[in-house]
């Protein structure tokens, strides 16, 4: 056994308590398939928001802890639950009075409003393909659509109906009474409309395979459950899919975690053994609102690339999964920052700490150095004192910070120098707000400007800090309210970085000038 996995194998890490939950499945005999399966579902009913993403990054952490643990091969599938009916049209969309004529059609029979694919359905899974492509994901991509059009599902769907009853009960006690009197497990697709028809059923018939029932106009209907003709409502559909596919593990949202034992059970009830779960806590958007992708609230995936690399949300989807987060623009930067500390830490750790750094579960054991020798929050104080519009006037701060960095040899740090302007100009620049110092503090400012004046240390961070400390430390109780003076009448911020830090990245001339028109009343 390696040293890795000897380590993986007690890691209080998460993704490896997750994987060993998977393993413990199967440590009397491998699994009959040949695989072990991770499965995460998709509902395109909407625009893919990030919360799926994070669903898929998440899962596919634990498969990459699997495969460390084991030597049992192990399989991602992405499946799109793309012939659910369309509830109500999605209002981040265009043409949504040509979409209302398709309420109730499956997806992949509802015209892509962005003219782009042959439904919306079509559109919402490329969209997330394209985003787990970005991020080098490793899975398969299933559609509900072709699953039940091509028979794929029929074994199940037969066993369904001849096991209706026991799946009825299952259900039926989770329903309110009125809901019960019309509820079936079988949603009929209406042979002419193509609507997903919620309606009740007169006959299940088990030795036919088929399910009877009357349509909206009273007509009367008998429709095989196999070929694509019926689906499943979505509860039976979860535990049906795991039978079928032979799941061994799924996570999915809180909101999912009081059905849980009904997947479970209806799996059961088909033949399979129930999977592993995990529930993780759901993201909220600026307002604490959980994030929803009907309403488009919160942050989406292409927002936050604008914004900062893919490792950075890697990681902040990998940070306490089981914690309600506020997922906003402002969380970006702390991501930023403390996925390259994670990086540098990474090269000087054992495997012990290794498999509890997040950047393994990120990478997959193979990661990369940092380059950053700036952190993405002084590259943002930056292009606040410089008004950047571009990342080339960041990079003359750099060079004079860190003569052999360039844009050529730090691939990341350039990378973050752009992603650095973006942010300040479209979130920080609006919102600065300066101040006029206090006599107190002018007086420290003043101080420091003659000590910068007379100084003649070069750009070492931590003796500029030093001197920075010796101007606050006899005038202020606690010293913190001199950086926060520093802050708010300098960088117009109510936080900032390490200011010894700044001054060298910044210049000593560039702070005495800094200092002189904060004094001179120039911001605020």
């Amino acid at each position: 056994m390696s040293k890795m996995r000897d380590a993986a194998l007690s890691s209080k890490a998460w993704p490896f308590e997750e994987a060993r939950r998977v393993l413990k499945r199967y440590e009397k005999a491998p699994p009959e398939k040949g695989y072990v399966l991770f499965e995460t579902g998709y509902g395109p009913s909407g625009l893919p928001h990030i919360g799926t993403f994070g669903e898929v990054a998440r899962t596919s952490m634990i498969m990459r802890a699997f495969r460390e643990i084991c030597d049992i091969p192990a399989k991602l599938i992405c499946f799109s639950d793309d012939l659910d009916g369309m509830r109500k049209v999605p209002g981040n969309v265009p043409n949504q009075e040509e979409l209302a004529e398709h309420l109730q059609k499956p997806l992949t029979s509802v015209p892509d409003p962005f003219g782009e694919y042959e439904s919306f359905g079509h559109h919402n899974n490329a969209m997330l393909r394209r985003f787990l492509d970005t991020f080098g994901f490793e899975y398969e991509f299933y559609s509900a659509t072709e699953f039940y059009n091509s028979g794929a599902f029929d074994e199940v769907l037969l066993r369904a109906v001849q096991r209706y009853d026991d799946i009825m009960k299952v259900m039926l006690k989770s329903l309110r009474e009125e809901r019960a009197q019309t509820y079936s497990i079988f949603l009929p697709i209406h042979p002419e409309t193509g609507r997903v028809l919620y309606v009740p059923m007169k006959e299940v018939n088990a030795k036919d395979g088929t399910i009877t029932f009357d349509d909206a106009d009273g007509r009367e209907w008998t429709l095989p459950v196999t070929g694509g003709n019926v689906k499943l409502q979505w509860k039976p559909d979860f535990g049906a899919r795991w039978a079928a596919l032979g799941v061994d593990f799924e996570m999915y949202g809180k909101d999912h975690s009081t059905n849980t034992p009904i997947y479970d059970r209806i799996c059961e009830i088909l033949g399979h053994k129930k999977p592993e779960h995990f529930t993780y806590e759901l993201f909220l958007d600026d307002q604490g609102q959980k994030i929803s992708k009907s309403s488009g609230n919160g942050i989406s995936i292409d927002e936050w690339l604008t914004y900062a690399s893919t490792e950075s949300l890697s990681y902040f989807m990998y940070q306490k999964p089981k914690t309600a987060k506020r997922m906003y623009f402002d969380v970006i930067p702390k991501a930023m920052d403390e996925y390259h500390q994670q990086l540098r830490a990474y090269a000087g750790q054992d495997d012990t700490q290794r498999c509890n750094n997040p950047v393994w579960h990120i990478h997959g054991g193979d990661v990369p150095h940092s380059d950053m020798v700036v952190p993405f929050s002084m590259l943002l104080n930056l292009a606040a004192v410089a008004n950047a519009d571009d990342k080339d006037q960041l990079w003359g701060f750099i060079r004079r910070y860190a003569p052999d960095a360039s844009p050529e040899t730090n691939p990341q740090l350039d990378q973050a120098a752009g992603f650095a302007v973006r942010y300040y100009n479209d979130f920080v620049k609006p919102t600065k707000t300066y101040r006029m110092p206090s006599e107190l503090e002018r007086e420290a400012l003043i101080d420091l400007r003659d000590q910068l004046k007379s100084w003649d240390g070069g750009l070492d961070a931590e003796e500029l800090q030093s001197v920075v400390y010796a101007c606050g430390r006899e005038r202020f109780d606690p010293l913190r309210a001199w950086f926060g003076a520093l802050y708010e009448v300098l960088l117009g911020a109510s936080q900032g970085p390490r200011f010894g830090g700044f001054i060298a990245l910044s210049g000593i001339d560039e702070t005495i000038a800094l200092i002189d028109d904060a004094l001179a009343g120039k911001f605020a």
